[in-house]
């Protein structure tokens, strides 16, 4: 059976993020996916790096935290990655830009090559990665400031799982003026098409 990592960051339970996840939970188990799901609020993930960690990112054991290595463990065996954040600041949430930097370290996240100098993706066994995030600005708005989020997610990871992970987008924009039957659709449109994977 396939796997999918869902990682959520919102602080707050009754979120509209946290509805997005649980439409797209629905849609992966629909597919038949095992999902398993880190909040990274409700876990109490620390997103700063520490000066020890920043050290031991160079050696052959990066990972000092029994909460980063636990979370690599799950990236290591997910078929499928989802992040579901609301853009903030035209980019992640602080707490999940921290937990790339500290989970995706070398080891994970890619390989170097001794012999080359080259770095080689170190999650080539994902096959998707799924953005899903909410916008208070409308769409063109996101488009002329480049939607740093989106290009991390879809562009900047996709470096770590190889060409062959195909990322799918959901945007929501000028979340803040909308009405339930636009939030609605919204949810609906990640759980069928999360559904058909």
């Amino acid at each position: 059976m396939k796997h999918a990592l869902l990682v959520l960051a919102h602080p707050c339970d009754d979120s509209f993020t946290h509805a997005c996840a649980a439409a797209a939970r629905a849609g992966l188990e629909s597919a038949g996916l095992t999902v398993e799901t880190i909040d990274l609020y409700a876990s109490g993930f620390r997103a700063a790096m520490s000066r020890h960690e920043r050290a031991a990112y160079q050696t052959d054991d990066p990972i000092l935290d029994p909460q980063v290595e636990a979370h690599a463990q799950l990236l290591k065996r997910s078929d499928v990655l989802v992040f579901i954040y609301p853009t903030w600041w035209s980019g992640l949430p602080a707490i999940l830009k921290g937990w790339l930097e500290r989970v995706m370290v070398p080891g994970v996240g890619f390989v170097f090559n001794e012999r080359t100098g080259k770095v080689a993706p170190g999650l080539g066994h994902v096959r998707r990665i799924v953005g899903i995030s909410t916008y208070g600005s409308p769409r063109r708005y996101v488009w002329v400031i480049n939607d740093n989020g989106r290009r991390i997610i879809t562009r900047a990871l996709r470096m770590s799982c190889g060409w062959r992970a195909r990322p799918i987008w959901f945007g929501l924009y000028e979340m803040d003026t909308l009405g339930d039957t636009e939030r609605t659709d919204f949810l609906e449109r990640i759980e069928s098409r999360l559904g058909a994977l």
